[in-house]
């Protein structure tokens, strides 16, 4: 392999950043260097001060450096860390700062899971796409509309902008970093070493838990009558539940029904359903105890192939990828479940 510039790459660490959010890609750029047999990547972690630094877990790192004494000439690539609380609060005008007067310098720049809201602040995401964690995605829109955030995306390319969704995201964008800089073969073998996918099939929604994904723990809205509504179609997602016949359990015209359940829930009641039935899926295909052909019939879906296009559109894999990852009975099968092909 022909020799290469050395790349710097600073990674800047907020109050209460999420350690995995720092270390993960620093492992990364770190055994690029290995399988390179160079140093590729010279790696800066940047903090306000150059003093012990508390992570989100307690853990603290010591940063190799302070913001203020950063060279900003030569940064090859500028990550932003996220933390957990960092849609809570303003960030620090210091980062803010600091983070405009660099992020425009660097050869590109970006952010891990929430640390797009510090540099949402800078407003150097202003009309560019972007992702961070699932969880966060709606504040940030709320707190920034004029941010284009994709909130299924592992991580997002944007021009000169990087930016990785949730937390073991991060590992992902730095491993696409090193193959946009050393060619897919080193980035292979970085991702065998760190066992890793070299591409992470399916969005972050497969792991959300986000209300509707909880299998019906969700609080029900609207008044009284449509939460009783939500209630039994949780309770049984097998029956038939179409607009007039949810109605009639109502004791209103279908009109007069899918009017207010839009109105009040937010959705028409055929998506409610449908997110319903496959959160409800979900949880059967975490129980591990049933085909996804059963979980389908259970869930009120006409056959495996609806249940199939239904978890697509929601959750981003097949039932059963998702069943292979996430079924509690299929933990002690270890590597023969990860060998398994893909069915429904």
């Amino acid at each position: 392999m022909e020799a290469v510039l050395t790349r710097r790459i600073v990674l800047l660490a907020p109050p209460g950043f999420q350690l995995l959010d720092v270390s993960g890609p620093l492992d990364v750029f770190s055994e690029a260097n290995a399988q390179a047999g160079e140093k590729v990547y010279a790696l800066e972690l940047a903090a306000l001060h150059k003093l012990a630094l508390p992570s989100s877990s307690g853990i603290a790192m010591m940063p190799d450096i302070a913001i203020g004494d950063v060279m900003l000439d030569g940064i090859d690539t500028l990550l932003v860390s996220g933390a957990p609380k960092a849609a809570e609060a303003k960030p620090d005008s210091r980062l803010t700062r600091w983070l405009l007067d660099a992020a425009p310098r660097a050869r590109r720049f970006g952010s891990i899971c929430s640390g797009a809201f510090f540099l949402a602040a800078t407003g150097l995401l202003d009309q560019r796409r972007i992702t961070t964690h699932w969880a966060v995605a709606d504040r940030l829109v709320a707190a920034y509309p004029a941010i284009i955030v994709e909130r299924d995306a592992i991580h997002v390319r944007d021009g000169r902008l990087r930016t990785a969704a949730g937390v073991t995201a991060g590992l992902d964008l730095a491993l696409s970093l090193v193959e946009e800089d050393l060619g897919r073969e080193i980035a292979m073998d970085v991702a065998a070493q760190l066992v890793m996918y070299f591409r992470r099939p399916g969005g972050q929604m497969q792991f959300s838990r986000t209300p509707f994904s909880r299998g019906g723990d969700a609080v029900p809205g609207g008044r009284s009558v449509l939460q009783e509504i939500q209630r039994w179609v949780t309770a049984n997602p097998g029956d038939r539940h179409d607009v007039p016949s949810l109605a009639a359990r109502a004791g209103m015209s279908a009109r007069h029904f899918s009017r207010l359940f839009h109105v009040e829930i937010g959705v028409t009641p055929a998506a409610w359903v449908e997110a319903t039935r496959v959160a409800v899926a979900r949880r059967l295909l975490e129980d591990g105890a049933e085909a996804p052909k059963q979980v389908a019939r259970h869930c009120g879906f006409a056959n495996a192939d609806v249940l199939r296009r239904a978890f697509l559109r929601h959750v981003g894999v097949t039932p059963a990828e998702y069943r292979r990852r996430f079924a509690h009975s299929l933990d002690i099968r270890g590597s023969d479940a990860s060998r398994s092909n893909d069915g429904a």
